[in-house]
């Protein structure tokens, strides 16, 4: 199934000693969101030392908009954070994406060293694979998203017994789609549970990315990531 996943890859050097996958919102593609990024940032996201990743999430039928064809990573009975996870879709994605991991894995580049994210729907995705499937990356973000209130999520966390990698997430205050009070309340929900999280929250920001969220974002994922090239 990874095969068959389109992917837009951005790396600068030969030597490459980490790596990002940055997963898209919904009815978005990897290029689409590094555009987007790099409309904002004047630039790509890019670093000496690490490759960036953007998949494309397969067309499936997707249920908020009346069963329509959509690029998105799973499906969802409703966009609100109390009803239930569509597992199914889920849980088929992330065998998928686990396989992404472990192409870096097998391209030398420790899983340590690999950060999972994305925006809105693909910032919930990396959650899932990185909280339940993929414990020992160095980091995970979150723009813009959010994990329903029971969580299959909670559960992994709480039944696991090894530390968890550390959560960078953001979110507009504006957000009129993912609303900022379930990020906030998915953030509170994963500190209670002991995972190392950073909440930042733009005032004026919509369901958007904005320069100084990326800006913000570049800065921890080289902190989490540092090049060990000497």
């Amino acid at each position: 199934m990874a095969d068959l996943l389109q992917r837009t890859v951005v790396a600068q050097a030969k030597k490459l000693t980490a790596s990002v996958i940055f997963l898209h919102g919904s009815g978005d593609t990897g290029q689409g969101i590094r555009t987007w990024i790099k409309d904002v940032l004047k630039q790509d996201l890019n670093f000496q030392h690490i490759r960036i990743i953007y998949p494309t999430a397969p067309l499936r039928p997707y249920t908020p908009m009346n069963q329509s064809m959509s690029n998105v990573w799973f499906d969802r009975h409703k966009i609100a954070i109390n009803c239930p996870e569509h597992l199914e879709s889920i849980d088929s994605m992330c065998q998928t994406l686990s396989s992404f991991v472990d192409e870096e894995v097998n391209a030398g580049v420790a899983k340590d060293r690999i950060i999972l994210g994305g925006f809105s729907m693909g910032g919930t995705m990396a959650m899932h694979l990185a909280y339940r499937f993929q414990q020992q990356v160095a980091g995970v973000f979150a723009l813009s998203s959010f994990l329903n209130k029971d969580s299959i999520v909670y559960q992994a966390i709480q039944n696991s017994k090894t530390s968890m990698p550390e959560l960078f997430q953001c979110h507009g205050k504006n957000d009129q789609l993912i609303l900022y009070e379930w990020g906030k309340e998915s953030c509170l929900h994963l500190q209670s549970l002991g995972v190392k999280a950073t909440f930042k929250t733009f005032p004026n920001l919509y369901h958007e990315l904005c320069k100084s969220e990326l800006e913000q974002l570049k800065s921890w994922i080289l902190h989490k990531l540092p090049n060990i090239e000497h």
